[in-house]
């Protein structure tokens, strides 16, 4: 089978999250086993200044984009450590810039025309390929245009009768791809489309809701997400779409890639260890402890946490928990990340007030981030809400127990040890309280105490597998099963009429147009107001 994947960001060329991780590790573990797998990403700034070497893939790019003809070339490199094709789309004009999507002040705001462009030239590099393309698989919002395109104005990419399948992945529902409705005249696509059921979401372009309306099928990155995402606490205004797509949504486990998060292979760390040989484990626990400025104990559980320090991620909980008693008790935590300056100011302040039992690294860093996970007992994943999560499944390889709230990914990697004690892996909880985080920190205490129970707890861990290897087969399994959609004729297809002869909803302005209009009406409004004044 030949796939190809779309995503805007892919380790080790870019990256800003887990999305990048996956369309990193994913292709490798598919084409282990026998697929051809080509992988598109855009060719930004920070991934020429990378040094990977690239070549031009002979596809010159001319992509229409509202009223303009975009120019763009296709770069042709190789994924590391495997044998996947990775093809950068070269616009420097829309991606030769500091960062990916927008600087700390707010988004670029000509977003729209970058992953349009980018959407697009995931089509028309598609054309090119031979053979074509069994299944486009296109993530989150930046390519959730990619299955309207397929279903539409590329419906070409293979021979009559061959169709292409698509699959859309969901890593974060929140993020929606949502901009000005008039941006709908960027795509080229009939603004018959621009409608409730397709692509409007409360009067602006959703191109998320795109890839959910239009892919043969979807999923997202964990079972309990998938069903989570079908309610309004989750839904994020799109619980009717998702609900309305039940049958074809799907939730598949994101994987680690045991070649870069394994402690027997790890150089980041002072020691490597394995289930076998745990030794190494506890010298890393002290490099962690020196790190951090707090005592050389052996004996104390050390808590540690890597993350975003948001909302989301359960930073308000654990705060309050901290302050409230975990820190009266005779334990460690130390804490690696960034986020909401809140927060900063919340976690610094108990650094502070416990100066030999909290450290505090209001930054991050690679290296101190595989020393974390390594020398530390527990690892604390409190959030309000998680996708899949990926650390939870990392702190297992390394022995390092995992306390996390019961949510979406969490929940179905995590079984509590406190209600199953043959089977459990860490510990979990469900109300979203600083008082359920510290019983479930107290419960792993208490285990902790018990020193043959805990290595058996630590060693059931690090023996389960979580690799790619394992979730590979079950994309597989979705991708099947879109291709024999797009081949028995039942694919999903957008109307594209030729010659429209009533295009709803499209205004008789360009964007431009309709800007120029809206400010002349301003205008006229406040010189009538004046008048009235005078």
């Amino acid at each position: 089978m030949h796939i190809l994947i779309a995503s805007s960001e892919v380790v080790p060329f870019a990256k800003t999250g887990g999305l990048a991780d996956v369309a990193g590790a994913l292709p490798g573990a598919l084409a282990r086993m026998g697929h051809r797998v080509s992988v598109v990403t855009p060719y930004y700034r920070r991934t020429r200044e990378g040094g990977f070497p690239v070549k031009p893939a002979g596809v010159d790019l001319r992509v229409p984009v509202g009223g303009q003809v975009l120019p763009g070339r296709v770069l042709r490199g190789a994924m590391p450590g495997s044998k996947a094709t990775v093809y950068f789309v070269d616009a420097p004009e829309l991606y030769d810039r500091a960062e990916l999507y927008g600087i700390p002040k707010g988004d670029y705001a000509d977003n729209a025309t970058r992953f349009i462009f980018f959407s697009r030239a995931v089509l028309e590099l598609a054309r090119t390929l031979r053979p074509a393309p069994d299944v486009i698989h296109a993530n989150d919002w930046q390519s959730g245009l990619v299955p309207v395109y397929l279903k539409s104005l590329y419906r070409d990419v293979r021979a009559a009768g061959e169709g292409t399948g698509c699959l859309f992945t969901v890593h974060n529902l929140a993020y929606g791809g949502l901009f000005w409705h008039y941006d709908m005249e960027l795509t080229g696509l009939p603004w018959m489309l621009f409608n409730w059921r397709q692509l409007e979401f409360h009067g602006k372009l959703g191109l998320l809701k795109g890839g959910l309306v239009f892919a043969d099928s979807i999923n997202t990155v964990s079972p309990r997400y998938a069903e989570e995402i079908q309610t309004e606490e989750f839904g994020c205004g799109l619980e009717g779409v998702l609900a309305e797509r039940k049958a074809d949504l799907f939730g598949v486990i994101n994987g680690i890639d045991y070649s870069h998060w394994s402690p027997e292979k790890d150089k980041l760390l002072p020691a490597r260890y394995s289930a076998g040989k745990l030794a190494g484990k506890a010298r890393c626990k002290a490099a962690l402890q020196k790190l951090y400025g707090l005592p050389a104990r052996k004996d104390v559980p050390l808590v540690g946490l890597v993350g975003r320090l948001a909302e989301q991620k359960g930073v308000d909980i654990l705060t309050e928990a901290l302050g409230g008693e975990l820190l009266e008790r005779d334990l460690q935590f130390v804490l690696l990340g960034t986020g909401n300056a809140k927060y900063h100011a919340l976690l610094e302040k108990l650094g502070k007030k416990y100066p030999k039992k909290a450290g505090i690294r209001i930054a991050f860093d690679n290296k101190i981030a595989h020393l974390i996970e390594a020398g530390s007992d527990m690892f604390l994943m409190p959030s309000r809400y998680e996708p899949c999560g990926l650390n939870q499944l990392i702190s297992l390889r390394y022995g390092t127990v995992p306390v996390v709230r019961a949510t979406g990914g969490l929940a179905d990697t995590i079984t509590d040890a406190t209600a199953d004690p043959k089977e459990g892996n860490g510990f979990s909880f469900e109300p979203y309280t600083a008082e359920a985080l510290a019983d479930a920190v107290t419960r792993a205490l208490a285990l902790y105490s018990d020193k043959r129970a805990w290595r058996r707890l630590v060693l059931r861990g690090m023996k389960q597998d979580w690799s790619w290897d394992r979730s590979a087969r079950e994309y597989v399994a979705l991708y099947e099963r879109c291709a024999t959609r797009a081949r028995s004729g039942s694919a999903r297809l957008a109307p594209v009429p030729a010659k429209p002869k009533r295009k709803a909803a499209k205004p008789k302005s360009s964007a431009a147009a309709g800007v120029r209009k809206s400010r002349a009406r301003t205008s006229r409004g406040a010189a009538k107001r004046k008048r009235r004044r005078s």
